[in-house]
Formats: structure tokens, C-alpha cells, sequence
């Protein structure tokens, strides 16, 4: 049970946290801006459909929110298991990720190899439904066959980046990725904040274990 005291210090956690979300959300996307309009202009000039790809996702306490992303795949309609093949199909159900997706474009390739089809969702972080530090925000099938048991990841805002972005990203096993995101849950702190937001732009920067 919680004392006095560290309600407090959660409350002030929560409170610095949130201001320092909104002052890098926006100045990020200021500086940024010119970047983020030529991006969308490059998605749709070299494949069919917007720039930017909706989907919606779990948030604090099992809300649903669209997390907004660059699109980096193909336009297709068709359920993913018709356009995968057995065995790839078979690979995304264990991970939820695939080493050589077909749907990805070639400009979808290097947003997802330098992390730039993330950057939307700083207006994620800006409406208060997302954190620059958190965990990943997971879709509601994938909380079905995998994260139900696991209810305090929602205990907070998900995450732009995390423990598990910054410790690994496309080289951690989905399994390895659940412990990070609940281990982050209980740990959460300025600090750790702090750590994870420099040492995600070193990883980002470096390229190191993207795919």
C-alpha cells in the first residue's frame, strides 16, 4: 500500500514527466517540421496512399487510441493472413514482426531501418495519449494471445520509446520484450527515464539492431 510520501513523489513523477513530454513533443516537431513534409511527400510519390498510417492500439487503463506512424507498407485491404504466406503468417503470430516483410516498401525500409516512421507519434504524445517513455502500445489481438495476465503494463501511457527499444528492439525475442516492458512498469523513475531517453538516441543514431 501506497504512503503519503509516495503518492507524492508518483504525483510529481507524473507531473514532470508529463511536462517534459509536451516540451520535447513540441519542440521536436518544430524543428522537425520540414523534415516530416518532405517524408510524407517521398511515401506518397513512390507508392499508392497518404503518408501516414492509423492503427488502433491499448493505452493507459486499456483505452483505445489511433497511434500514428509514417506508412511504410503497401496499401492493401486484405486480412494480413491473405497476404502472408503460411510460414510467414506462422513467424508474425510467434513475434509480431517479420525479418523480410513483403507489405514494407522500399521508403518503408529506411523509415523502419532509422526509426523515422515513429516520429508521428509525437502528436500522439501532445494529445496526452502517449509518453516519449513507456511501453510499446500493443494492439488488441496481441493483448488477447500474449500480454493478458500481464494488466499492470497498463497502469502507463505507452511509450514512443522504452526499456525495450533502447535494450535491443528487433533483436529481442517477443517473449525477452515482455519482461522489459513489465520490468520498465515497476522501475519507472526520472532517472530511468532520463537513461532510456539518451540512450535511445545513441541506438537510433547508430542504427544498432534495427530492422
Amino acid at each position: 500500500m501506497d504512503t503519503p510520501n509516495n503518492f507524492k513523489r508518483k504525483l510529481i513523477y507524473q507531473f514532470i514527466k508529463r511536462l517534459f513530454d509536451i516540451f520535447v513533443a513540441l519542440i521536436s516537431l518544430l524543428i522537425l517540421s520540414p523534415l516530416l513534409i518532405i517524408l510524407s511527400l517521398v511515401i506518397v510519390l513512390t507508392s499508392p496512399g497518404g503518408p501516414f498510417y492509423l492503427d488502433t492500439r491499448l493505452g493507459k487503463n486499456h483505452k483505445p487510441f489511433k497511434v500514428i506512424k509514417f506508412r511504410s507498407m503497401k496499401k492493401d485491404d486484405r486480412p494480413i493472413e491473405e497476404i502472408l504466406s503460411p510460414e510467414d503468417y506462422k513467424e508474425y503470430l510467434k513475434e509480431y514482426k517479420l525479418d523480410n516483410d513483403p507489405r514494407i516498401t522500399k521508403v518503408g525500409k529506411v523509415l523502419r531501418k532509422t526509426s523515422l516512421d515513429e516520429l508521428p507519434q509525437l502528436f500522439n504524445i501532445l494529445f496526452g495519449q502517449m509518453s516519449l517513455i513507456g511501453p510499446r502500445p500493443i494492439k488488441e489481438k496481441e493483448y488477447q494471445l500474449l500480454w493478458q495476465g500481464h494488466e499492470d503494463l497498463f497502469y502507463v501511457k505507452p511509450g514512443l520509446t522504452g526499456y525495450w527499444g533502447a535494450h535491443g528492439r528487433s533483436n529481442v525475442r517477443y517473449e525477452d520484450r515482455v519482461k522489459m516492458e513489465i520490468y520498465y512498469v515497476y522501475h519507472r523513475s526520472l532517472a530511468l527515464d532520463i537513461k532510456i531517453f539518451f540512450k535511445t538516441i545513441v541506438v537510433v543514431l547508430s542504427g544498432k539492431d534495427a530492422k
